[in-house]
Order: C-alpha cells, then sequence, then structure tokens
C-alpha cells in the first residue's frame, strides 16, 4: 500500500520552540531507521525521516548546533532542548528532516525501513502490548508544561 502523499509547506521544531523551520516542498523518501547511531542520537529504538532538497528547508526561526556524527553524515538538533532535528550525508543537497519533530508528524508515513539487520527484537511484540493512558497524579494545570505548541506561536 502506497503512502498518501505529503503535502508541501510542512512546518516543525524542537520541543522548546527555539528552533523552527518550514518545508517549502513535499518531503520524499520517508524511513525509519534501525542502525546503532540512530537509536543513540534518538534515545529511542529507531528514528523516522523524511528528505527535502537542502534549499527547501528554511529555518524560520533560530539556527541548530550540528554534529557530524560519522564519517558520511551530521545530525542537527537544538542546543538548548537537544531534539533531534535533521540528518544529511555530508556533500549532499538532499536533507531528512525528523518526522517526529513535523508539527503534523502523521502527515508522512514511513514507505522503508533501513538498517533492520540492528533492529531490536521487542519492537515486533510493541503493537500488542496493553494500551494505557498515561497519567499524572497532581493537576496538570501545576506541572508548567514548557513544550512549544505544534504550530508557530
Amino acid at each position: 500500500m502506497a503512502a498518501d502523499p505529503a503535502p508541501v509547506g510542512l512546518s516543525g521544531g524542537c520541543q522548546c520552540g527555539a528552533v523552527r523551520y518550514r518545508l517549502d516542498a513535499a518531503p520524499t523518501g520517508a524511513n525509519v531507521c534501525h542502525c546503532r547511531m540512530c537509536q543513540k542520537a534518538g534515545g529511542a529504538p529507531f528514528m523516522a525521516f523524511a528528505g527535502v532538497k537542502l534549499a527547501e528547508l528554511v529555518w524560520t526561526r533560530g539556527a541548530p548546533k550540528t554534529f557530524a556524527s560519522s564519517a558520511i553524515a551530521e545530525r542537527s538538533f537544538c542546543g538548548d532542548c537537544g531534539t533531534p532535528l535533521t540528518w544529511r550525508g555530508h556533500g549532499r543537497d538532499r536533507v531528512s528532516v525528523t518526522i517526529g519533530s513535523l508539527d503534523a508528524p502523521a502527515a508522512i508515513a514511513p514507505v522503508v525501513q533501513f538498517s533492520a539487520e540492528t533492529r531490536i527484537p521487542w519492537l515486533d511484540d510493541v503493537a500488542d502490548l496493553p494500551s494505557g493512558e498515561f497519567s499524572i497524579s497532581v493537576d496538570p494545570a501545576t506541572l508548567g508544561n514548557r513544550q512549544h505548541p505544534d504550530h508557530d506561536a
């Protein structure tokens, strides 16, 4: 089953709102990557990405920090809150944004997975786990949520 085409003009950013971006083209090549570098960079079992030409990624607030995570690629992230934002092969004219950093992450469905040989085995069973609601024993209004909303503010 083919994924629906992604819309043009998607926006996203980091958790704290210091860095925001817009995609001036529909992202393509949506994927999940199970490599160990992605696991460590995202602090998760995998990372999800979708790409555009470098000129089609517009930083609309702030600027990310960049880390050369290997001899072939660099990753960008918010220097304030640490949110992973992009992956780019050195010298390439394409950049992939993290799907989770999009304001509407459900707009892009991965169509391929990479590095499946390092996929964490328990991922196969996650969909079968019981579902539960996250509840906090204190009034959420008193938590002082510092997460930026999923839109430009």
